[in-house]
């Protein structure tokens, strides 16, 4: 019997050993457990990961405005001193890590992906990377993202196309494309993102990597000041398997005051142990949403072959779907985030000389949302509310829901966007994603987990979701996992390392 191209890629072999390939081959809980036993010192864990960086990142420009070298390694000789007399900030202590180029980091270059804002460094950490700088990291640069991270693929006029950690002529997803690549290609042992619309999913899909979105409230965004309203967009972890994104969560998670819709919890329950037996589980595929969706040839048999790994861990796997017009919840989506758009960059819009500097895609959405009435965003908040009912509806019947992470093969890189999927014109810059609009309108948990390689050479990576019901962002890790060690995806990695 032949091989699946999984089987494949896990048998190929890898490159000779170093000391320094070593160090970045490690999972991010057995890298952290090294570092705090003085086996490896913080000072090697950033030549290694700079010398990954050098190797791999001029062909895919997932990492941008790099740091000085020496600066870093002043500090990670700090971090050694620590450690040495005792002192650990952290699970990230000695950690490379480089901040999505979304919200501020201080004293880094801060620019969205946008020409408007080329070469601005900010002075202030947004919440979430003033939790990981506290816990130890070392910012070495900032992780590539589409300007103003609208789109699910990665380019912008600042910096450029970042490129899919398999195969560098096709896309890496997007927002957190930089972030995706990075990860996969150990330029990172695990990297933050963010996610309105798959921005943490997507990316993870096409590099076969692991991105979850947490539900509300789970992580404070930031910066402080920022306007909380709908919180569609949430910062969460990405990473090579599930335990390393639980590391990264339990330094992301937690109450913050100064944004009154995080949740309290325990945020360290998150690096904890994920086993868990999960015979006699439910899980509802809601596959295509009965046609709904326009999906690539080849992508939703890859999906459902992917099932299997659940009826080994003793899940039942059943067709669902929900009781909801799909159209006008995709309606709503659109009102509602141009109208959050519209908020954010209008300023920049009603300047001719910066709205010429601005892609048509952002344009268009602040123009949608500029001519938005209050009525409209009020009954598109109407169809949202439904739509929660409609999937909390879902989970009384099932335990999680499932569905791909994208309807798509990673595609050319050159390409903005799919104009055409399953032979359907895509009527807007991002049909071609809806599905993954479902959680996020939700504002339920998502954890973007591998599905196998596939497309004409089987090199392409797709993605299942795991969706959860409100809150339970541990339990959809907890499956994520039992998932993974059912189908050995984690060890699946890119041919170029």
């Amino acid at each position: 019997m032949s091989s699946t191209p999984v089987e494949r890629a896990a048998s190929a072999p890898s490159p000779a050993s170093s000391p320094l390939h070593d160090v970045v081959q490690l999972d991010a809980v057995a890298l952290s457990r090294a570092i705090h036993q003085r086996e490896v010192s913080c000072l090697e864990v950033l030549d290694a990961f700079q010398a990954q960086v050098a190797r791999h990142n001029p062909r895919v420009n997932a990492l941008v405005a790099l740091a000085d070298t020496e600066p870093l390694r002043d500090l990670a000789r700090e971090r050694d001193a620590q450690l040495a007399r005792g002192q650990s900030l952290g699970v990230l202590h000695g950690f490379p890590q480089a901040p999505k180029d979304i919200a501020p980091v201080e004293g880094l270059i801060t620019t969205r992906g946008s020409p408007l804002f080329k070469g601005q460094r900010t002075r202030l950490d947004a919440q979430v990377f003033e939790r990981m700088r506290a816990a130890g990291a070392l910012f070495i640069g900032r992780s590539n993202s589409p300007e103003f991270g609208l789109g699910g693929h990665t380019y912008n006029p600042v910096y450029g196309i970042t490129r899919n950690a398999f195969d560098p002529s096709r896309s890496a997803g997007g927002s957190s494309g930089g972030a995706g690549v990075a990860v996969a290609l150990n330029m990172l042992p695990l990297a933050d993102g963010s996610d309105m619309m798959g921005s943490l999913r997507t990316p993870a899909a096409f590099n076969h990597v692991f991105g979850f979105r947490p539900s509300v409230g789970c992580v404070p965004q930031g910066p402080a000041d920022e306007v909380f309203f709908q919180q569609f967009g949430v910062s969460g972890p990405m990473a090579r398997n599930v335990p390393d994104l639980g590391l990264l969560l339990s330094v992301q998670a937690g109450f913050d005051a100064r944004q009154p819709l995080t949740r309290q919890q325990d945020p360290r329950v998150y690096a904890g142990p994920l086993e868990r037996d999960f015979k006699g589980t439910r899980i509802g595929w809601l596959g295509d949403l009965g046609g709904h969706l326009a999906t690539e040839p080849g992508v939703l048999p890859l999906c459902e072959q992917a099932l299997r790994h659940f009826e080994r861990l003793g899940c039942t796997v059943e067709a669902v779907r929900p009781q909801a017009d799909l159209e006008r919840v995709w309606t709503a989506w659109l009102d509602l985030r141009a109208f959050q758009m519209a908020g954010n960059y209008a300023v920049l819009y009603h300047d001719p000389a910066r709205r010429a500097q601005l892609k048509p895609e952002a344009v268009w959405e602040i123009e949608r949302g500029l001519a938005l009435s209050g009525q409209d965003v009020f009954r598109a908040a109407s169809v949202r509310s439904h739509w929660y009912q409609a999937l909390r509806s879902l989970f009384e019947q099932v335990d999680y829901l499932v569905l791909p992470s994208a309807q798509v093969f990673p595609f050319e890189a050159e390409q903005h966007w799919p104009a055409e999927v399953g032979g359907r014109g895509m009527d807007t810059y991002h049909r071609w994603m809806e599905v993954v609009v479902a959680a996020t309108l939700a504002g339920l948990p998502a954890l973007s987990v591998p599905a196998g390689l596939g497309g004409p050479e089987g090199r392409w990576p797709v993605g299942l979701q795991l969706i959860g019901p409100t809150q339970a962002d541990l339990a959809v890790l907890q499956l994520g996992h039992a998932y993974d060690q059912a189908g050995g995806f984690s060890k699946v990695r890119s041919p170029w390392l």
